[in-house]
């Protein structure tokens, strides 16, 4: 992958948006036994930091949710489309407990939490050509975790995607197998979406805490970059 590229056409649909990447090579994210406390833990925080967002007992009145399903409204979407921090508010809505995956992803899934925004991350070695965020076509290929055949996007879809297909569907509500980050991942890139002056605040938060989980954990420097209507695209 040379490029980040955010298409035209997702800017016409959110032209307040801005997209913040980190990226982040040369890590080993293979899970350590001895560091399992430390993530449950980290996990754990970002889960009881999360219900500052959940203060209406109705879930779906609660800003952050209203704020990302307003968003979805937008583009076309596939039927129960949510997006990721909704998904990861109504399991701390549920009380449910948040067990380690590998590294990267519990650093960002608790970052996520914390700050209320939507994390993703995706395995550079596994996207060919260049990625970009915009507006499916309509047939890109699919296949999201547990899944054994295609959910091609829908054309007006906001994904990312790249020469062979949709990366992560409906702006950030799932990522494909095919780029998902694994413990052999050791380049990598993550994403914050925030669409409004408010989210941008935290997403400002949300990544300088990412960058130094990432960098004091993997003992690496990374390189964070800020997409938006005037700078669209990055070399990485």
């Amino acid at each position: 992958m040379k490029k980040i590229v955010i298409d035209q056409a997702f800017w016409e649909i959110f032209p307040q948006a801005q997209i913040r990447c980190l990226v982040v090579k040369g890590i080993d994210n293979s899970t350590d036994p001895a560091k399992e406390s430390y993530f449950t833990e980290l996990l754990e925080n970002g889960k009881q930091e999360a219900k500052q967002f959940l203060t209406n007992e109705t879930f779906s009145e609660n800003q952050v949710i209203q704020e990302w399903r307003e968003a979805f409204q937008k583009f076309k979407t596939k039927k129960g489309a949510r997006s990721s921090i909704e998904a990861l508010l109504k399991r701390v809505n549920q009380d449910r407990t948040f067990f380690p995956i590998n590294p990267l992803v519990d650093l960002y899934n608790s970052v996520s939490m914390k700050y209320g925004m939507p994390l993703g991350g995706e395995d550079l070695a596994a996207i060919k050509g260049d990625l970009h965020l915009g507006l499916a076509k309509g047939g890109e290929s699919f296949f999201p975790l547990g899944a054994e055949a295609d959910a091609p996007a829908l054309a007006g879809e906001v994904i990312y995607y790249d020469e062979q297909g949709a990366i992560c569907r409906c702006l950030n509500w799932r990522e494909a197998q095919r780029t998902m980050l694994k413990e052999e991942t050791v380049d990598a890139v993550l994403f914050i979406e925030s669409i409004n002056e408010e989210q941008h605040l935290r997403a400002d938060a949300a990544m300088a805490e990412l960058k130094k989980l990432v960098e004091d954990y993997f003992k690496v420097e990374s390189s964070q970059y800020v997409l938006n209507r005037d700078n669209t695209e990055v070399g990485i």
